[in-house]
């Protein structure tokens, strides 16, 4: 893996762990239910592109 896939993968650590903390927020307070499934969504994309620079 080279350095600037290293630096990605630490990126979309960072916003993998916020994205959490943003659906777990949005999950108690369900104000707009539209938004679990927003995050929902982003939070699978960090995580296919994680693996794909994994290579798994």
């Amino acid at each position: 893996m080279d350095k600037k896939a290293k630096k990605r993968l630490e990126v979309l650590k960072q916003k993998r762990a916020m994205l959490e903390k943003q659906l777990a927020g949005a999950r108690k307070q369900t104000d707009d239910p539209a938004e679990v499934t927003r995050f929902e969504n982003e939070l699978e994309a960090v995580k296919q592109e994680m693996d794909k620079l994994q290579g798994k």
